[in-house]
């Protein structure tokens, strides 16, 4: 586990302490035509937790996500971002994020320090703080000495810190990371891991995760919800879950690759998604390879 974070200072034009979850998720539930991709999902999350969201390929993490980031509409159930309704306070809510999707989002064309930068206008940070932003977003993901190479000449672990620091670049309270180690090696997981760690600790933010690793989630996320088919199967910490999968079954030392089991099942057919997430998924991990 991550240490807990330091107090934080409150995000310009919010309160100074949070009153209640994060994020808060009552009821959600979204369709596209006849498929009902998010079914009366509930789930909190606290400031400063890393919360994991995990299951298997359609089970309706992204569209969740994508809910609560606001880029698609909420027309069933109730999603707060600190105290926020996604629904009536877009504008609001969205000054309060940090999204790393799962497809890149840095130009290869553009060197570092420009990829930050040019988050920095989209998040709308004041002209006179910005330079002092990006070198602060680009120190905290290690990436200073590297600023001004294009960023095609970046590793995939620099690649992904690099959209690291653009999220960063706006000082979220809220950072969304949509399979932040996809593609990666070992050792440049381990990287991006250590350098979220570290901006945690130094600012108190909460992290909405979602990942297929379960030995990253296991080690990272404070407690995680496994979905499945909509729905919110089990919730709790890596420990609860683990513990509760062994009492139900008798498995010794279960892992919680064996709870993401137990929850999702084991069925080809019980699998979803789209041919354009998973063309989307391996075109991200080829370019990160």
């Amino acid at each position: 586990m991550t240490p807990t974070p330091a107090t934080r200072a409150a995000h310009p034009g919010e309160p100074a302490g949070p009153a209640g979850p994060a994020i808060a998720c009552t009821g959600l539930a979204y369709r596209f035509g006849a498929t009902l991709a998010v079914d009366g999902v509930d789930f909190d999350v606290a400031p400063g937790e890393v919360f994991g969201l995990l299951g298997p390929n359609g089970a309706g993490k992204t569209t969740t996500i994508r809910a609560i980031t606001t880029l698609l509409p909420v027309p069933s159930g109730m999603v707060r971002v600190f105290g926020h309704d996604v629904r009536r306070e877009r504008m609001r809510v969205r000054r309060l994020l940090g999204y790393v999707p799962q497809q890149l989002s840095a130009d290869a064309a553009l060197n570092g320090r420009e990829n930050v930068m040019l988050f920095a206008r989209v998040y709308d940070v004041p002209r006179r703080e910005r330079a002092a932003r990006v070198d602060r977003a680009l120190a905290a993901v290690g990436l200073t000495d590297a600023a001004h190479r294009l960023a095609a000449t970046y590793s995939g672990g620099m690649v992904r810190r690099l959209e690291l620091a653009q999220a960063l670049v706006s000082a979220p309270r809220l950072l969304i990371l949509d399979e932040p180690t996809i593609g990666l090696d070992p050792i440049a997981r381990t990287s991006v891991w250590q350098r979220l760690a570290e901006v945690r600790h130094a600012t108190g933010m909460t992290v909405l995760v979602t990942t297929h690793a379960m030995e990253e989630a296991d080690r990272y996320c404070d407690r995680v919800a496994l979905m499945h088919l909509g729905r919110i199967r089990a919730l709790g910490t890596p420990a609860e879950l683990k513990a509760g999968l062994a009492t139900a079954t008798g498995l010794v030392r279960p892992t919680l690759e064996d709870v993401f089991r137990h929850h999702a099942g084991g069925s080809l057919d019980d699998e979803g998604g789209e041919f354009r997430d998973v063309r989307s998924t391996r075109r991200t991990a080829s370019r990160l390879g």
